[in-house]
This record gives C-alpha cells, sequence and structure tokens, in this order.
C-alpha cells in the first residue's frame, strides 16, 4: 500500500528553481535512501514531505492517518528541562493515562467514598491500566533506556537538555524521533554525529522498524545497511532505483552507459538525414528544370527531423573536485613512534594499559572507537599539543605534518577564500583561482567570506591548501564529514595516489574500508592493533570480546548449540561469496595484464599498472578476511 504519492510538485526559492515536475510513490515499510549533491534540494524536499512547507506546484498525498515523523532542527524546550523529561514527550498520552490512573488511585486510597463510587472508579481505573499496558506503559522507562543505550547517551539522560552541545541535541533530537515511534520516519543525515557502534545499532534498529523510513545520508556504507530503494536527486530531476547504495551505483552506471548510446545512435542518424536533406536540395536546383518533386521530398524529411524527439546528451563526467596531494621528499622509515604513553583528565585515564602504536613510511593506518573513548586526545599527543603523563609520543626524521580536520580553525577567518588559500599557499591572485576552481569556488565565490562557509566548502578550502604544501604525513580527523558522495569519492582518489603516510579518526566505514590496511581500535580504555580493512578488525574484535566472556573453566569442548550451528551456515555462505568476488578479481587482473603485453604507449601501461595494483589490494583484503571465517 502506498504511505506518500508526490505528484508533479515544484519549488522555488528567492527567484531560483530547486526542482520542477517531480514524482514518485513511496510504499509502506519502505526503506528508501534519498541521495544527491549538497545543494540539489533533498532537504527541501523532506521538508515538504514532512508537511513543513508547501510545494509551489503539485500535490502530495498520504495515506490515511498516517503518522509521520521529522527532525527537522534541534528541538527547544524550557529551561531547566532535563534529557530524559524530553525523551519522555514521546508519551505524551501515555504519561496523561499514567497521571490519570495515580489521581484514581489517590481517591480511592482516601478511603472517604461511598462502595458505588468506588465500584465505579475501579472500573474506569480498570479500562485505563488495560489501555496503559496494551500501549506499552510499563515499558516506557525501558525503551527510552534501550534507544539511549544504543545512541550512546545514556550518560545524558540526567543532564539538563540545554545545556547540551549542538553535537548532543541532534542525537536526543534523533532518539526522540525513533521513540515517537511514526509511521512515516524522516531523518535526515542521521549518522553525523554518532560513531560507529552507534550507526551500526541505529542500522539494526531501522531494519527491524515496522514503519516506513526515508533517510537522506551521504554514509554509503549506512546507505548499504538499511535502503532497499535509493532515489537520486540530480539537475531537478529524480529518479528511483530498486537496490541499496551499492546496487544503485551499477545500475545507475549502466543506465547512462545506454542512454549515451542511445543518444549517440540518434545523433548518427540525425547526420545522415541532415546530408540526405542537402542532397536533395543540390539535385532538385540542378536539375533543369528544378524539381518540384525532389524538393517536397527533402521538404518532408525536414518535418520528419523536427518532429524527432532530441535526446539530451548524458552528463557522464559531472564537475567534481580534481586534484592530487603533493608528496613531499620522504620521511625516515619510523614516522611515528608511541610507547606506553597514558593520559588522564580530571583523575580519569583514558588509557589504562598505556598506548604503543608504530607507524613506518607508507604505512595507511585508522583510529576507530566510541566518542569519548580518547580518539582525539591520541591525535594531539600525536602532533604535540598534549604531553603524555607517562611514556614517550615521538614523530620520525624528515617527518611533515599535514592536518585536517572536521573542527578546523582556517587561517584568515575574517577575509575570503582567496585570502585563506594565499595565507598558506604562496601562489599570485591568477594561479590562486585556478587552483580554487579545482576545488569548486568558481569566479565571484573565491570573494566569500571564510565565516560564511559551510562545512563542506571548508573543507574543500583545506583540501586546496594542503595540496600545494610539502607534505609526507597526512593526519586526518574525520575528512569525509560535509562532503557529499561525490567529494568523498575524489577524496578517496586522491588520498589513494598519495604517496607518504596516513593516519585518519573517522566513522565513516566504508572510506576506512577503501583506504586503510591497519586499524587501531579503541575500546575499555586499550587500544588493539589489527592488520586488515574495517570489516576485517569488526570481525576480530568481535572474537576477542566474546573470547573474554568465555570463562576458562568452560571454555573446553562442547556440544553444538543452534547459534553455532546458524553462525557455522552463515560462514560457509560468506566464505562462497568471498571466493567469488576473489575469483572475479583474479580474472580481471589476467586480463589487464594481457591487455598490458600487446600496449606500447607508456601513460596506458602505467595506467593499466595502477589498476592492477588496486585489484590486488582488494584481493590481498578479501583473502584476510575469508582467513578469518576459516
Amino acid at each position: 500500500m502506498i504511505s506518500c504519492s508526490v505528484n508533479h510538485i515544484s519549488k522555488m526559492y528567492g527567484g531560483n528553481l530547486i526542482f520542477q515536475d517531480l514524482s514518485f510513490e513511496i510504499n509502506e515499510k519502505d526503506r528508501v535512501g534519498l541521495v544527491g549533491r549538497n545543494g540539489c534540494g533533498k532537504t527541501t524536499l523532506m521538508r515538504l514531505i514532512a508537511g513543513m512547507e508547501e510545494p509551489d506546484n503539485g500535490q502530495i498525498h498520504f495515506k490515511k492517518g498516517l503518522a509521520i515523523g521529522y527532525l527537522a532542527q534541534i528541538p527547544s524546550f524550557e529551561e531547566g528541562i532535563s534529557v530524559r523529561e524530553v525523551l519522555s514527550t514521546a508519551y505524551e498520552g501515555l504519561i496523561a493515562s499514567q497521571n490519570e490512573m495515580k489521581a484514581l488511585e489517590d481517591e480511592m486510597a482516601a478511603g472517604a467514598v461511598d462502595p458505588v463510587r468506588i465500584e465505579r472508579l475501579l472500573v474506569k481505573y480498570g479500562v485505563l491500566q488495560e489501555k496503559f499496558t496494551l500501549d506499552g506503559g510499563y515499558e516506557m522507562d525501558a525503551t527510552i533506556d534501550k534507544i539511549a543505550n544504543g545512541l550512546k547517551i545514556t550518560g545524558l539522560l540526567d543532564a539538563k537538555f540545554n545545556s547540551l552541545s549542538g553535537g548532543e541535541k541532534t542525537k536526543v533530537g534523533l532518539a526522540l524521533s525513533l521513540l515517537r515511534n511514526p509511521d512515516l520516519l524522516l531523518l535526515d543525515e542521521p549518522t553525523n554525529h554518532l560513531d560507529i557502534m552507534a550507526a551500526e545499532w541505529l542500522a539494526d534498529f531501522l531494519n527491524s522498524y515496522e514503519g516506513t523510513v526515508v533517510i537522506i545520508s551521504h554514509d554509503r556504507y549506512f546507505l548499504d545497511e538499511t535502503a532497499t530503494k535509493i532515489l537520486d536527486m540530480e539537475d531537478g530531476e529524480i529518479e528511483l532505483y530498486h537496490a541499496n547504495f551499492s546496487g544503485y551505483l551499477k545500475e545507475k552506471e549502466e543506465k547512462l552507459l545506454r542512454e549515451f548510446q542511445a543518444y549517440e545512435e540518434q545523433q548518427k542518424k540525425i547526420k545522415k538525414m541532415k546530408e540526405a536533406i542537402k542532397r536533395l536540395r543540390d539535385w532538385a536546383n540542378r536539375a533543369n528544370p528544378p524539381s518540384a518533386a525532389l524538393h517536397k521530398r527533402a521538404t518532408n524529411m525536414e518535418r520528419a527531423l523536427a518532429r524527432m524527439e532530441k535526446l539530451n546528451r548524458p552528463v557522464l563526467n559531472r564537475k567534481r573536485m580534481n586534484f592530487e596531494l603533493e608528496t613531499g621528499g620522504r620521511s625516515g622509515k619510523d614516522v611515528l613512534v608511541i610507547k606506553d604513553a597514558k593520559k588522564s583528565f580530571g583523575g580519569r585515564e583514558l588509557f589504562g594499559g598505556g598506548v604503543n602504536l608504530q607507524l613506518h613510511y607508507q604505512d595507511r593506518a585508522a583510529i576507530v572507537g566510541e566518542n569519548g573513548s580518547g580518539k582525539t586526545t591520541l591525535l594531539k599527543m600525536i602532533q604535540g599539543e598534549l604531553k603524555p603523563d607517562h611514556g614517550e609520543a615521538c614523530i620520525g626524521n624528515s617527518v611533515k605534518i599535514g592536518y585536517l580536520s572536521q573542527h578546523m580553525e582556517l587561517a584568515a577567518k575574517s577575509g575570503t577564500v582567496l585570502d585563506a588559500f594565499r595565507s598558506e599557499v604562496a601562489v599570485n591572485e591568477g594561479e590562486a583561482r585556478n587552483i580554487l576552481a579545482g576545488f569548486l569556488f568558481y569566479g565571484p565565490s573565491v570573494f566569500k567570506k571564510v565565516s560564511q562557509l559551510s562545512g563542506g566548502e571548508r573543507m574543500r578550502l583545506r583540501l586546496a591548501q594542503l595540496m600545494h604544501q610539502d607534505l609526507n604525513f597526512l593526519i586526518l580527523d574525520e575528512p569525509t564529514n560535509h562532503l557529499d558522495i561525490d567529494s568523498r569519492e575524489v577524496l578517496e582518489e586522491a588520498l589513494d595516489g598519495f604517496d607518504g603516510t596516513l593516519l585518519a579518526v573517522s566513522h565513516d566505514r566504508y572510506f576506512l574500508n577503501k583506504l586503510f590496511d591497519k586499524i587501531y581500535w579503541i575500546e575499555g580504555r586499550e587500544l588493539s592493533v589489527i592488520e586488515g580493512n574495517y570489516d576485517r578488525a569488526r570481525i576480530k574484535m568481535t572474537e576477542k570480546r566474546q573470547q573474554q566472556d568465555i570463562s576458562p573453566i568452560t571454555a573446553g569442548p562442547s556440544k553444538p548449540t543452534a547459534v553455532k550451528v546458524v553462525k557455522k551456515a552463515v560462514n560457509s555462505v560468506v566464505e562462497s561469496k568471498l571466493v567469488d568476488q576473489i575469483e572475479t578479481l583474479e580474472k580481471n587482473i589476467a586480463e589487464l595484464e594481457s591487455e598490458m603485453a600487446s600496449i606500447s604507449d607508456i601513460e596506458k601501461l602505467q595506467e593499466l599498472f595502477a589498476n592492477i595494483a588496486q585489484l590486488e589490494r582488494e584481493r590481498e583484503k578479501l583473502y584476510l578476511l575469508l582467513e578469518d571465517l576459516s
């Protein structure tokens, strides 16, 4: 059954057309991912569906009685209200019933009521209690605690809501949206302020959610986990794909290729028709007397050409950031060495067993862990901003550090984009503007004030600065935050070609899987190092937790349980898929190697060699995962 039907809607702001003639349907229990570039109108569309704005043209129809939930902005509450009280507002009806039941209890306990009145009160109380029970009244606190624990805000429940940071308020607002349990749940970038563990919990929650869910997100891993359909907004139009994010990418690429082939075929046909018309006119004019029949045939062909529905040329390569990170002179073998480092704040020790971390030249390592586990503190120790209370943190010889942070403070904050760029990179204005254009700062946008930049624009400006500096060790703190999917992909391509050493803190699991082959995982004030990408590290940490829960006395052989049998069956399916993927990669590598044997062009050979190296890295990651499962 259809939950929401969008019919030919259009919307303008300040004379600018955001989109027009959009039509699509959302069915009950759909899990829809809404994707598109920053500024394409995704949030505007979500607000229209939520009923917060009206379309300029067209209509949106909803299933009768449909309850819609949307965290449009940070909610506001009266001063002094606690987070638990904020979350309890999701149960206003149940709390009203609870208060009414309490009033009846007090009246009956007073003892001065006649028997007839008592009988009536008991009947009324019974009806209220039955409804209260059926509606989950006695599970209110447990449900609040469950969602607060999943989103990692249990420690905030007794705090005053208005004292929280913006990110904390957003997480509380998300929890409130989930607790309200609407028929249609609209989520705009729900993982932005969540750590990896909370994002994984939210994915599990949404997959078992009874209602319909629409998610705006640039988190590709999260979309793969949750979405079964993708709505793609592009150039003021929308297209529905019946797949998760990875499936959508494949389908979209195939669709673009089909459209381009159709366009090419039509262009050939148009060219032939124009040549035929020209020849007919020429022959008609050469005839003596001029041939009216040939002129008529040419005219008929011109009319047929005019009536033909012309196909637009598909855009295969859109404007994206275009850059390569220059690598400075190479560093020594040891880039970073941390030995037995400990750090305490307010009597709380972050790393109980001490941190031991070593990076060699060209290592690609990432640090993951829950919010508050000490990731940022560790980065500050690495950069020398904080000294460890115990142990040491040393940077190697000839190491030149570049730092990219989601919370960065740009120089020349009161100046323009051009000023900020030239404060870090010594080039003339013309060259600076040319470089900034590669980061999507075109024309007058280079004169935009730094203080007015969005998060994504600030990140692009910082990337432009880093590109032209002499660096061989990049430290990245949540670099994909605020970037749309296209920009994330360009960043990944640039980092993949960087010859120096990479260290990142990130919650972007897609990003972690694509670029990093060593994971430092902080959990329980302990740092574990795992060779491989994020998926492998996740498996290893799960095994470690399971081993820690097993008592040495009961750890001996036991009969297979139902859980073990299921796990074995699941592992068998996963192993089969991994083997298939490895075989496909090996086939692709063999084809590229065969192609190299017949090519003499040096640039083409270099390109093929780079492609083979990338496929071999992917194959190695799959072998590691297969080894773990086996």
